[in-house]
Order: structure tokens, then sequence, then C-alpha cells
């Protein structure tokens, strides 16, 4: 294990158990690549976002030191679980704007105008959290595989090793992955 793991994992127990000065000396070890997933995740998502990059780095920070028995085996399942923890913000949000709004749910329609209707963007990142909270229920390890490769960021070769399987064995996970995601996003809501 490496100084920086270590000491990663060292200073979020210690935050994790209230020490502000821990936290304080975390963060900096970790906030370049903490921006780097918001970044990646942010990249994703449709436009019209009004949830900032930093604002999700931090969300994701304090949350992470809010979980009092996160067992982490090293700097890379840190990561993860901010990657997670990224997710969980975005589907928060995504919820919080796809549900009623003021006006009572009411919708203002311009009378000289065709009336469009249109999902909210915020369904995509629903959409892939149903579909990935499907995945992991009927198979952890590919719902892992995704979390790590895709929130995360990992190449193939880290997420084989966090996982401890052959880099083989995770392409063929990942191309089934890949397709039955596809499958399952493209497929009509009624038919889910």
């Amino acid at each position: 294990m490496s100084k920086s793991t270590s000491e990663v994992r060292t200073l979020l127990r210690a935050a994790q158990d209230g020490d502000g000065a821990a936290a304080a000396r975390l963060l900096p070890l970790v906030y370049e690549e903490l921006r780097k997933l918001a970044h990646g995740w942010m990249g994703r998502l449709p436009p019209g976002q009004t949830l900032q990059p930093t604002a999700l780095v931090h969300e994701a920070y304090l949350r992470l030191l809010g979980k009092q028995h996160l067992q982490l085996e090293g700097r890379r399942h840190f990561f993860f679980a901010a990657a997670r923890a990224m997710r969980d913000i975005l589907v928060e949000h995504a919820r919080s704007k796809a549900g009623p709004t003021r006006g009572g749910g009411r919708r203002r329609v311009e009378l000289q105008e065709p009336v469009a209707i249109s999902a909210p963007l915020s369904m995509d990142v629903l959409a892939l959290n149903e579909a990935l909270a499907e995945l992991e229920k009927e198979d952890p390890l590919k719902a892992q595989i995704v979390n790590l490769r895709y929130f995360a960021g990992m190449t193939v070769h880290e997420t084989a090793q966090v996982l401890g399987i052959s880099e083989r064995t995770l392409q063929r996970h990942w191309r089934f992955i890949k397709a039955w995601l596809k499958n399952r996003l493209d497929a009509p809501a009624d038919a889910r």
C-alpha cells in the first residue's frame, strides 16, 4: 500500500470520527481526482444541468465523511465510493427536478405556439439509475464493474485489480453490460 493510500485511509477514518483537522488535510489530497470524476459525470449529462462540478465534489466529499462504517481497501476504493456518492447526488437532483414544481405541477402553455411535450432532461439519469439498480439485483458484480469503469473512470486493468478478476473476464462482462444497458435503456418505459 502506498503512503498516499494509507494517508487517505487514515485521514478519512479520523475525519469520519469528527476530526476537523483531518478532514481539512484530506481534501487537498483527493480534490483534483474528485473534480475529474465530477467533470466526467457532468460531461455525460444532457445540457441544462444546474448542478456544478464543484458543488458535486463538495457534496460527495461531505457524504463520504458522514459514512461512519465505510470500509476502504485502498485509495481506489475511496474514489469508487466517491463515484457512487456522486451518482446518488445526481439521481436525487434529477428526481427533484422531475418532481412537482412551483405552481402545484401546473405547466405554462403558450396559446400561440403548438404544444410540445417532452420528458425532462433529468430522466436520462433516472433511467440509468433504475437500470443499474435492476442490474445490481440481477448481478452485483456487473453493477460494480459499471460503477468502477463508467462512474469512477477506472481502466480495465485497474477495475480487474480492484475486483480480483482477470482482464479477459472483465472485458467479457463489460461487453455483456454494454449490450444489456443499451437494450434496457432503449426499451419503451412500459416494456421495462
